[in-house]
């Protein structure tokens, strides 16, 4: 006799013929599970492993929990935490909103549509180094464009790269001014809006204000939700503009017997991924760059958690 189990709906279906269909959705899965395990599970396995090391590419040596004493005495990273945490509180808001903004502008318009929205997002189109070079020099207090147009009006123009006070600042500016890629994102969310809403609320007598609030924010919620989530990730990855304006503002380069000390000025653009390439690639202290790995990980994890439960809270509050 063959061996038989119920299936699904009550049914006997040979015990053979389960373990095919296993066998067969394996196989389906496995380009994912490959990937998976490839490039996600081991990687973090080995990260894990090495943060117990003193490991330099060529000699590995355990050490325990020496690797994370010495992150908590490390001046430098907890110098680029809040830096990071800066520009997670202050750039990523100022990028959806500004974006938000500029995209309900375009929607405004009645004529030229395509031409202010092809302006807008021909920034985000720029490569980053070549964009922060850009910016760095339009922005320099001696030579640039825009510090002498505005002294030639009487406005004093700051050391944006150059002054530890105005150095996130001008990194915010930056990212303003690339913000189009999240521009064409809420313009598609804004115009997939139903008509017939504002309509409604019209006839019920809210104003363009109430009519934002109460009909084009509850509509878009997904969308302002991928955009925080990805805007937050992407922050905390924050790494080739502060590099790159900071190489500039200081005047290094990588020509033999200079060293480039990354964060200028005064560590105030020392992001955390900044320390943790120092670490690893510059200093090759890969066992205590993999442990700021680790760090970076679980910190991305828990934001990216927060905000979605904080959306999800949000919608629940509607429904």
């Amino acid at each position: 006799m063959t061996a038989t189990t119920l299936g699904r709906r009550g049914r006997a279906v040979p015990v053979g013929g389960r373990h095919r269909n296993t066998l067969r959705a394996l196989l389906y899965l496995s380009p994912w599970l490959i990937g998976f395990s490839v490039f996600f599970a081991y990687p973090l396995i080995a990260t894990v492993y090495f943060s117990f090391q003193r490991y330099d590419l060529f000699t590995l040596e355990p050490v325990g929990l020496l690797n994370y004493r010495y992150f908590l005495q490390d001046e430098a990273a907890w110098a680029s935490i809040r830096n990071t945490l800066w520009l997670v509180v202050v750039m990523v808001p100022a990028r959806v909103l500004f974006g938000l903004g500029v995209a309900q502008l375009v929607t405004k318009l009645k004529s030229g549509v395509g031409v202010f929205r092809t302006i807008f997002y021909l920034p985000s189109l720029v490569p980053l180094v070549a964009g922060t070079l850009g910016f760095v020099f339009l922005l320099n207090p001696g030579t640039g464009p825009v510090p002498t147009l505005l002294s030639a009006i009487g406005i004093p123009s700051p050391d944006w790269f150059g002054d530890p006070a105005w150095s996130k600042p001008g990194l915010t500016l930056l990212a303003l001014w690339s913000v189009g890629d999240l521009m064409v994102i809420f313009l598609a969310a804004l115009l997939d809006v139903p008509k017939q809403l504002y309509e409604a609320a019209a006839l019920d007598g809210a104003g363009p204000w109430q009519q934002f609030f109460r009909v084009t924010l509850p509509v878009i919620r997904p969308v302002l939700m991928f955009a925080a989530v990805t805007g937050v990730i992407q922050t905390l990855q924050y790494f080739t503009q502060a590099m790159v304006a900071a190489r500039v503002a200081s005047g290094s380069t990588d020509s033999a017997g200079s060293v480039f000390t990354p964060g200028y000025p005064a560590q105030s653009t020392l992001t955390f991924p900044e320390w943790l390439f120092h670490q690893g690639f510059r200093d090759f202290a890969m066992g205590y760059a993999c442990v700021l790995a680790l760090i970076l990980f679980a910190v991305s994890m828990v934001f990216t958690l927060f905000l979605l439960r904080q959306f999800r809270g949000l919608g629940e509050e509607d429904a």
